[in-house]
């Protein structure tokens, strides 16, 4: 038996001479085609053009996963982009998935130095450090980059996938015990006080902390408001009395949930001068009373229900309109139909909300051909952060950013004045790279591949 490099024991190779086939001598054409080719010069060279072109590739992709990760980490796709993917998706023509791979890998790699070198000089292919990047850390990743050495694209897809097993079985493990260990203790102390000791799940435990924080919250905004001057409790008093809230709440409640709609309907009260201009001085508040910007209230009044209320000169309400809708229903199936979803420049997003491009509190109809589908994060970057958008004369809309400039559906791709592969070759060899036919060839000799012996061995957690 033979341990090839990847220390993954090889199996016994035996030679079958021509007869174990059923090949009779006289069978010239069978053991033609059996008998090795003889070497074609100009097909070996167009061969080694190939690997020699895919290793100044796989090392350009290095650089290129560099930039993605600084201008991620630097925050350069968000200009009106949810994230980095749907900016690289949006300039550079990336599908969604390869884009989010591409932003995961050069995350990954920043801390796998090791990793990144062999990208960067062209030794391990982008698919072989897509895969290892799905398991890698700092402490194992020299072990997984003599993977990558050793075996082709496949053997190290069917070893990740072995070693993802093995993480998952040992995360359930761990998992299990995190679960078994959760509980939670509540016993009267000597003075008649009483004591609470747990220990929560983690998606448990997150929450309790956002319930506890809504009832803190609730409980001393209304105290702020009416005694301003009296004394903070601590927050470890601030805790004890959000929890008597939650369970007051919970008993009165009866444990019932309620109707969704109606518990997380947000309530604004706005003027209608304060709609139409937000520079106008007038009212934009929530129903608790607090103050949220003008640009807020005309977003959420674009998609929303409306109730309009009439004061008299003393203030008090004298009239109530019934409740309407800013976009009534056969309008909005009609704006999904056309629209499929959000229409920023790159976001695609299949379901958002209706956006008056000129709003009706400024007299703008609610027409199909004055709305258009925003998701809720470009609909505030419309209202709030000072992009625009127009429809043109010939239906389309037109997108700015704020400083005025346009956004196209679709950018025009970058101009290229030389030849991409000479380029490729200088630039690597001005950084030192020797790369050539033989750069990403792996070390395997075609020995077949025991995953589960290989997972064994290299795992740290394998039993």
């Amino acid at each position: 038996m033979q341990i090839d490099t990847l220390g993954i024991p090889a199996l016994e190779t035996f030679t079958l001479t021509t007869p174990a086939l059923g090949i009779r001598a006289g069978d010239a054409s069978i053991a033609d085609m059996l008998a090795p080719q003889r070497p074609d010069p100009e097909l070996e060279r167009l061969g080694d053009e190939i690997a020699e072109l895919s290793a100044h590739l796989d090392a350009a992709t290095a650089r290129l996963l560099d930039l993605i990760r600084e201008f991620d980490a630097r925050g350069g796709w968000n200009n009106g982009f949810p994230s980095c993917a749907a900016w690289l998706t949006w300039r550079i023509g990336l599908a969604p998935g390869p884009a989010r791979e591409h932003v995961r890998v050069a995350r990954a790699l920043g801390a796998l130095p090791l990793l990144a070198g062999a990208l960067a000089r062209g030794e391990l292919s982008y698919t072989k450090i897509r895969e290892l990047t799905r398991v890698a850390t700092p402490e194992t990743e020299e072990r997984l980059l003599a993977v990558g050495r050793a075996g082709t694209a496949e053997h190290v897809a069917r070893i990740v996938r072995g070693w993802r097993r093995v993480d998952r079985q040992a995360e359930a493990r761990e998992e299990a015990l995190r679960h078994a260990s959760r509980a939670l203790h509540v016993y009267p102390d000597t003075d008649g006080t009483v004591r609470i000791k747990g220990r929560l799940t983690a998606e448990v435990g997150a929450l309790l902390v956002q319930a506890l924080a809504a009832a803190r919250e609730t409980l001393y905004q209304q105290r702020r408001a009416t005694d301003p001057e009296a004394d903070s409790p601590t927050m470890e008093q601030q805790q004890a009395d959000a929890l008597a809230l939650l369970a007051e709440t919970a008993l009165h409640q009866g444990l019932d949930p309620g109707n969704s709609g109606e518990r997380y309907q947000v309530v604004v009260h706005v003027d209608a001068e304060v709609l139409a201009d937000a520079d106008a001085p007038g009212q934009s508040a929530l129903e608790d009373g607090a103050r949220v910007p003008a640009g807020t209230s005309q977003r959420l009044a674009c998609d929303a229900g409306r109730v309009v209320m009439r004061h008299g000169g003393d203030g008090r309400v004298v009239e109530v309109d019934a409740r309407t809708r800013t976009i009534p229903p056969a309008i909005r199936r009609a704006l999904h139909h056309r629209d499929r979803g959000c229409r920023f420049p790159g976001c695609g997003v299949r379901f958002g909300q209706g956006h008056h491009i000129r709003h009706w509190a400024q007299g703008g109809p609610t027409t199909l051909s004055n709305l258009a589908m925003l998701c809720r994060r470009h609909h505030r970057a419309v209202h709030e952060e000072g992009y625009e958008v127009e429809r043109k004369l010939d239906g389309t809309l037109g997108f700015r950013r704020p400083d005025g400039r346009l956004m196209p559906e679709v950018p025009p791709p970058p101009e290229v004045l030389e030849d991409p592969v000479k380029v490729l070759r200088t630039r690597h060899e001005a950084g030192g790279l020797d790369l050539h036919a033989r750069t990403a060839m792996p070390f395997w000799t075609g020995e077949r591949l025991d995953v589960a012996w290989a997972i064994g061995v290299l795992h740290p957690l394998a039993r």
